[in-house]
């Protein structure tokens, strides 16, 4: 089904994307017999990344690409970057060394390898990365991932078309196979790209664009189909994803989900305080499906910081936000970001940030130091802060949102809860699932159970997960 985006109009500059940088991740391979050719693709950043990752390979399937879970040997190796933070372009520069050996190794045995480098450091650097010496033989930007076929016919035929940066999202969107392979009960689905409120910090609105919102018709078609492949939870994507400017808003788009048959659970990442709107945080207390967990970052807690950051709202702002999201649904887990030493942040400041941490009470959080990106407007601000004020002011941090995370979690020891089953654990004779806010469980059963939503007895509960048994309560029982 064709896909055209709809532009939401823009009434701000730009803003980058608020969702958390993540570790590497990479993209499962898939069962084939003796495929023709083998795809490695490892992805960088955010779950956009993810799912961006995910639509490559199912570009590329029909060529006869089947995704392998090594890089050595394989006919086409793509990095599938973020520019969100200094480091994570680093990790690219040092990543493609290590591939161009691979290169140099398989071509000595007779073979090639075509290396490519897609998403955010290809859109923002990719005439840097083609004027190097020549292992990568292909640039493609974040809206243009739906040309690599014909880019990689380009390549093989030496025609010298290397560089494809310069595509709109819609194009990208109508050019997408309809089909996909989500692999697991649990997948993304992007409703929405871009961004147009340019936050100080961020080089995203650069990289995405301006904001797009997918159809609901396509959005819902898309649904379907992972429904049909045994999906039942979604998490709706984009980098201002309550920003979705399709009929009745994210809201309206949620409430549709909720009856697409076999789709139990939604969830949705990133949101911006600023598009956080009344029948959003409605829906949050009338659809059942809509899980009780949301990802709302603030960035910091002093007025004059998120000024200077570009946030166009206040720490009393978001206070008020959250009073109301919780009034709709007492019991939902908040997660957020944080950006530690921002240009100009005073130790005050940061007493603020920590205030807020404090009367918001979150479940999990992100949080980083600040890192200058090239180009954008915080990099050349005066006042930048020193590495090992930063170092310290982070662990501070991380040491209040540990606790809190850690007390939550506590919290949910005897009650059970809903948990949908996901795989099989790390030890013989164990599955893991997610509970509705998001915190792995694992319990000593049968994978029979994955693909199985069932009600856990929460009997012990770390840090970052949750343990237990079955339970016969089917409910989930109230905060």
């Amino acid at each position: 089904m064709a896909c055209r985006w709809r532009r939401k109009t823009p009434d701000a500059p730009l803003r980058p994307s608020d969702g958390p940088p993540r570790a590497a991740f990479q993209i499962a391979p898939m069962t084939h017999p003796a495929p023709a050719r083998r795809l490695y693709i490892k992805t960088y950043g955010c779950q956009m990344n993810v799912y961006d990752s995910e639509r490559m390979a199912d570009v590329l399937r029909p060529l006869g690409y089947a995704v392998t879970d090594r890089p050595e040997g394989a006919d086409l190796v793509v990095l599938n970057t973020c520019h969100i933070r200094e480091k994570a372009t680093e990790k690219v520069y040092s990543e493609l060394g290590q591939i161009k050996r691979m290169k140099a190794r398989k071509q000595a045995d007779g073979g090639t390898m075509t290396i490519a480098v897609a998403g955010c450091v290809a859109q923002a650097e990719g005439a840097e990365i083609m004027a190097r010496p020549p292992a990568v033989a292909l640039v493609v930007g974040p809206q243009a991932y739906h040309k690599l076929p014909e880019l990689i016919a380009r390549a093989h035929r030496a025609s010298g078309q290397r560089l494809a940066a310069d595509f709109t999202a819609d194009e990208k969107f109508d050019a997408l196979p309809s089909g996909r392979a989500p692999g697991g009960v649990s997948a993304f689905l992007t409703v929405q790209e871009g961004c147009d409120k340019f936050c100080a910090f961020c080089v995203v609105p650069y990289t995405r664009g301006a904001e797009y919102s997918r159809p609901i018709e396509a959005v819902l078609a898309e649904a379907e189909l992972l429904a049909a492949q045994g999906v039942r939870e979604v998490t709706l994507l984009g980098q201002n994803v309550n920003a979705y400017a399709g009929e009745g808003g994210l809201a309206g788009l949620i409430r549709r989900l909720a009856l697409v048959p076999g789709i139990d659970r939604i969830r949705y990442t990133t949101s911006h305080p600023r598009d956080m709107d009344a029948a959003l945080i409605a829906a949050h207390g009338e659809v059942e499906a809509l899980m009780p967990y949301l990802h709302l970052p603030v960035q910091a807690g002093s007025d004059r910081v998120l000024r200077a950051m570009n946030r166009a709202h206040t720490a009393a702002d978001y206070l008020r936000l959250i009073e109301q999201i919780r009034a709709a649904r007492p019991d939902i887990a908040l997660s957020g970001d944080f950006i530690v030493g921002f240009p100009g942040e005073s130790e005050a400041d940061f007493e603020e940030t920590l205030q807020l941490v404090a009367e918001t009470r979150y479940a999990s959080a992100f949080s980083f130091k600040y890192s200058r990106r090239p180009g954008t407007p915080a990099a050349a601000m005066s006042g930048q802060v020193p590495d090992a004020v930063k170092e310290a002011r982070l662990a501070r941090l991380q040491a209040l949102l540990g606790e809190q995370q850690a007390a939550f979690n506590r919290a949910c020891v005897g009650r059970a809860l809903p948990v949908l089953f996901e795989k099989p654990g790390r030890h013989p004779g164990q599955v893991v699932g997610r509970s509705p806010y998001l915190q792995a469980v694992h319990i000593e059963a049968a994978e029979s159970l994955v693909g199985e939503i069932r009600a856990v007895e929460i009997l012990d509960s770390g840090r970052g997960s949750l343990s237990g048994a079955l339970s016969p309560s089917p409910r989930l029982e109230p905060a």
